[in-house]
C-alpha cells in the first residue's frame, strides 16, 4: 500500500472545515449516528486524511486503497480486501494508474497516465456534506480507455461540481490488459472456482463493496449508488448490470458510448463463438515468457512489469481486454442475460454521440468512394444494398462522412438503443440521449461531437478543458450536470426547470438531443 442519429441504425444491426469525529445530534435521522465531516474520515479499515477546498465547501480524498494492492501471489487473482492500517493514512495525492501501455505519440485523447504501477487500486472521493448523516446520492465513476488504458484521476473527472450540485462522487482505478484480463489455462487451473480473467470487473465489484462499507461516512447514501461510465467505463456498466455479483451494490445505471450488447463475436472461456479466453491466454503467455517456457502459475506472476506490456506489441498477439463468461461474474452473455430480463432491476440513462469515428479510427477504413463500397460489399454481404440506401456516397467526401458515420451508429448507437430496449424485461425505466454539440475549438470541423466530448459537460468541468467555451456549452453543461444528478438522486432525470426527458421504449424510440438546445427526438 501506498503511503500516506440516431440514424437508421436497424440496419447495422458542511461547507465550511470542521473537526472530525465531533458528534452532533442524531434527531434527523434516527439510527444514524451525525458525525461532522472534516479532512479526517474514519474508515473500517483506518483512520484517512484529505484536502478540503480553498473555501471550505467541499472535501475531496484522493488515493484511498479499497482493495489490497494486486502484485505477488495477488496478481491474476480476484482482489482481496484492504489491511486495516494503524495511524493516519494521508490521502492528499492521486494514487498511479494501473500498469497500461501509452498511447501513440500524437493520440488525439493524450499520451495517458504519466505515473503507473501494478499497486493501483486506490479510489477518490469528492462530498459537500456537512454531515455523516445526511445520506447524499453516490455517484461512481467506471473510467473508459478500452479495457487497457485510463484512470480515475483525469482531471475532467474531478469530482467537486457534481459535489457542490449534492451528490458524493467517486472515481475508481481498476486493473487494464492482461493484469486484467488475461484467461489461462494455468491460472484457472491454480483458482478455487477453476476460473479465470475479469479480475478488472472484480475490482469494480470491489469497489463498490467499498463504497456499501464506507460511503455513508462521507454522508453518501449506500442505498442510492450510482454507476456510470464512458466508453469501456460504459461496457463495464452494462457488465455490472448483467453481474448477479452486482446485485443491490447499485441502484442506477447511465451508460456513455459503449455497451456489451454490440452485435459482435462474444470472447468468453470455452465458446465457440470467436476464440476462447483461454487461447488468446496462451498466446499471450508464450510472447510474455518466451518461445518453450512453460507457462505456470508461478511464472506468469514473476514476469516482468515491463515485459508484461512490450507482449502486448509482439507481431500476432492481440491480446484481448475482454469479459469472459466464467459462471460466477458472469453467467452468460450479457446478450443473453439481458433479453431474458436477467440483468440487475435498476433505471438507465444510455447514449453516445453524433461524432464517435474520427478521433477513434485515425486514418482507417475506407477514403475513396471504391473503397467505400469494396468495405460494405465485404462487411454487410447480401444486405450491401440495404446499407447503401441509408448510407449511400457518391463521392469520395461522401464515402468517407458515410464510413464515419455508420461506424458511430454501428459500435456505440445500436448497442445504446437495444440497452435501453431490453429495459422493457425488467421493471425499471430506461432514458436514451444523443449527445451532438460540437465543442468549439481549432479541431471541431474534423472531430465534430466526438468520443468523450460530453464528460466535460456531464461533470460541468467545462473550466478543466482548454477550449474557447461559449455560453451555449456553459447552458449545455449545467443542464446535463442537472439531469445526472436527478437522475441519482431518485432514478428519473426529469427535476424542477428541466426540459421533460421522455421515458425510452423501442416504440416511441425518442431520445433527448443533446445539442445547442436541448430536446426529444425519434
Amino acid at each position: 500500500m501506498r503511503a500516506g442519429l440516431l440514424g437508421a441504425v436497424g440496419v447495422v444491426g458542511c461547507t465550511a472545515l470542521v473537526l472530525a469525529g465531533c458528534q452532533t445530534s442524531t434527531a434527523d435521522s434516527p439510527g444514524v449516528e451525525a458525525t461532522a465531516i472534516g479532512t479526517r474520515v474514519e474508515l473500517a479499515a483506518g483512520a484517512i486524511e484529505g484536502d478540503v477546498t480553498a473555501d471550505g465547501a467541499a472535501h475531496v480524498y484522493r488515493g484511498i486503497p479499497y482493495a489490497a494492492p494486486p502484485v505477488g501471489e495477488l496478481r491474476f487473482a480476484p482482489p482481496r480486501p484492504v489491511a486495516a492500517w494503524e495511524g493516519v493514512l494521508e490521502t492528499k495525492e492521486l494514487s498511479p494508474a494501473c500498469l497500461q501501455v501509452k498511447r501513440p505519440p500524437g493520440s488525439f485523447y493524450g499520451p495517458g497516465a504519466d505515473e503507473i504501477d501494478e499497486d493501483c487500486l486506490y479510489l477518490n472521493v469528492w462530498t459537500a456534506a456537512a454531515d455523516a448523516s445526511e445520506r447524499r446520492p453516490v455517484m461512481v465513476w467506471i473510467h473508459g480507455g478500452g479495457l487497457r488504458n485510463g484512470h480515475g484521476g483525469v482531471a475532467t473527472y474531478d469530482g467537486e461540481a457534481l459535489a457542490r450540485r449534492g451528490v458524493v462522487l467517486v472515481s475508481i482505478n481498476y486493473r487494464l490488459g492482461p493484469l486484467g484480463f488475461l484467461a489461462h489455462p494455468a491460472l484457472s487451473a491454480a483458482s478455487e472456482r477453476g476460473i479465470s480473467g475479469n479480475y478488472g470487473l472484480l475490482d469494480q465489484i470491489a469497489a463498490l463493496e467499498w463504497v456499501r462499507d464506507n460511503i455513508a461516512a462521507f454522508g453518501g447514501d449506500p442505498a442510492r449508488v450510482t454507476i456510470f461510465g464512458e466508453s469501456a467505463g460504459s461496457l463495464s456498466v452494462s457488465y455490472l448490470q448483467a453481474s448477479p455479483l452486482a446485485a443491490g451494490l447499485f441502484h442506477r445505471a447511465i451508460g456513455e458510448s459503449g455497451s456489451a450488447l454490440r452485435a459482435t463475436p462474444y470472447l468468453d472461456r470455452d465458446s465457440a463463438q470467436g476464440e476462447s479466453g483461454h487461447a488468446a491466454g496462451v498466446r499471450y503467455a508464450a510472447a510474455l515468457l518466451g518461445e518453450g517456457a512453460e507457462a505456470t502459475v508461478e511464472a506468469l506472476r514473476a514476469a516482468p512489469s515491463e515485459r508484461l506490456l512490450t507482449a502486448y506489441r509482439v507481431e500476432g498477439v492481440s491480446f484481448p481486454s475482454r469479459c469472459y463468461v466464467d459462471g460466477h461474474f458472469l453467467p452468460d452473455t450479457a446478450w443473453n442475460i439481458f433479453h431474458a430480463g436477467g440483468q440487475n432491476d435498476v433505471p438507465v440513462i444510455v447514449g453516445w454521440n453524433a461524432d464517435e469515428g474520427p478521433s477513434l479510427t485515425g486514418d482507417g477504413g475506407p477514403h475513396s468512394l471504391d473503397e467505400y463500397r469494396a468495405f460494405v460489399a465485404e462487411t454487410y454481404g447480401e444486405d450491401a444494398q440495404a446499407f447503401l440506401e441509408v448510407y449511400p456516397a457518391s463521392t469520395a467526401e461522401e464515402a468517407r462522412a458515410a464510413y464515419l458515420s455508420a461506424y458511430g451508429t454501428s459500435r456505440f448507437g445500436w448497442g445504446a438503443r437495444k440497452w435501453a430496449a431490453l429495459q422493457a424485461n425488467v421493471s425499471s425505466r430506461s432514458y436514451l440521449y444523443f449527445f451532438e454539440r460540437v465543442p468549439p475549438g481549432p479541431q471541431s470541423a474534423l472531430f465534430g461531437a466526438y468520443h468523450a466530448a460530453e464528460i466535460p459537460y456531464v461533470f460541468d468541468n467545462l473550466g478543466r478543458v482548454d477550449r474557447p467555451w461559449e455560453n451555449a456549452d456553459r447552458a449545455l453543461a449545467d443542464l446535463m450536470a442537472s439531469y445526472w444528478v436527478s437522475f441519482a438522486e431518485s432514478g428519473d432525470p426529469n427535476g424542477a426547470g428541466l426540459p421533460e426527458w421522455p421515458v425510452y421504449t423501442a416504440e416511441n424510440d425518442i431520445a433527448m438531443a443533446f445539442g445547442v438546445e436541448a430536446a426529444p427526438r425519434s
